[in-house]
């Protein structure tokens, strides 16, 4: 199965991970996206960009008018959310044109301390 892990994590420890895969050529298998803080996760999955994933998880390579078709929204509006998405790096274009989740299954992982 092709995952993406969505998770928290500052810049230093992907730019360590980074290095260290460069350094010994062995990189993480998973797929991994990284935000900088809860809030900046919650602030680009809102419900509705997150409900629009799901609609085009294993789906490959489709048009902005079919995710909105498969989601029952304006078009309008899920192309402000793909455009969000693909800022992010969640989303991705294909040679196409076309937009592309490329996974099958999605993982969050954070953590909540105590302050």
């Amino acid at each position: 199965m092709n995952t993406v892990i969505l998770e928290v994590r500052s810049l230093s420890e992907t730019l360590a991970d980074a290095s260290r895969a460069m350094r010994t050529g062995k990189g993480d298998a998973e797929a991994r996206i990284g935000f900088a803080s809860p809030e900046l996760l919650w602030q680009v999955l809102s419900a509705k960009r997150w409900e629009l994933l799901k609609a085009m998880c294993g789906a490959g390579p489709i048009s902005i008018r079919e995710a909105s078709r498969r989601v029952s929204r304006d078009v309008k509006a899920v192309h402000s959310d793909v455009t969000a998405l693909l800022d992010a790096g969640v989303l991705s274009r294909s040679a196409s044109g076309q937009v592309e989740f490329p996974f099958d299954s999605v993982k969050v992982e954070f953590m909540l301390k105590a302050a």
